[in-house]
């Protein structure tokens, strides 16, 4: 059974690029061994990621990332049984937020600065989906 589960939380400190790139690399290193697909998308503190596997994988994972230090005020958005993966191509890609168009987020939310706590868990599956068709996703592997 593959199920698709979306989080955003909060960085419990500020992470430099190569912090960030380590999270990337290790996870790129680990979910295929699990079976898990993935994108994460940063902006400063905050983090939105999607995870894509077999459900006892994907629940094992989340429960590791809510008691994982680095993290702070993890929310689940969104979490569904699906048929096919979305992001079958990529241990864990990532949305590059530099390529993002601040109007897209006005769509979504009430200001154009990334805050998935002020929108509903359907408001940013949809935003999530169009910046990863948007944004560009890098790091692909």
């Amino acid at each position: 059974m593959l199920v698709r589960l979306m989080y955003a939380s909060r960085a419990a400190k500020p992470l430099d690029p190569e912090e960030l790139a380590q999270i990337l690399r290790q996870s790129r290193a680990t979910n295929p061994k699990l079976g898990i697909t993935g994108v994460l998308c940063s902006s400063g503190e905050l983090f939105i990621q999607v995870l894509e596997g077999g459900r006892t994988a994907v629940n094992r994972l989340y429960n590791q990332i809510v008691t994982d230090s680095r993290h702070t005020e993890v929310t689940l958005l969104s979490y569904e049984e699906i048929d096919e993966r979305r992001f079958a191509g990529w241990a864990m890609g990532q949305v590059n937020m530099a390529r993002l168009n601040p109007a897209l987020m006005l769509k979504y939310s009430e200001t154009s600065a990334l805050d998935p706590y002020a929108v509903s868990g359907k408001a940013a599956v949809a935003l999530f989906d169009e910046l990863v068709a948007t944004a560009a996703v890098v790091c692909q592997s």
